[in-house]
């Protein structure tokens, strides 16, 4: 642990390119971004129900849901 202890002893502080605070906007704005995609797919099976039917129908088989 000792060599551990003076490796990170002799390392030099790297200054980050932005101030901390951005990080997280970013991360926040991507998350916002992909709950958007997300919740801009919501209810699209019920679109296409009459389409489920027809081919569940001309398959014989029964619908999964409902």
């Amino acid at each position: 642990m000792s060599f551990l202890n003076e490796v990170l002893a002799q390392a030099e502080h790297v200054a980050l390119p932005m101030p901390t605070f951005v990080y997280g906007l970013i991360a926040l704005v991507t998350f916002a971004a992909l709950g958007v995609v997300v919740w801009s797919y919501r209810d699209v099976a019920n679109r296409h129900q009459a389409k489920a039917k027809a081919y569940a129908d001309a398959h014989g088989g029964a619908r999964a849901n409902h």
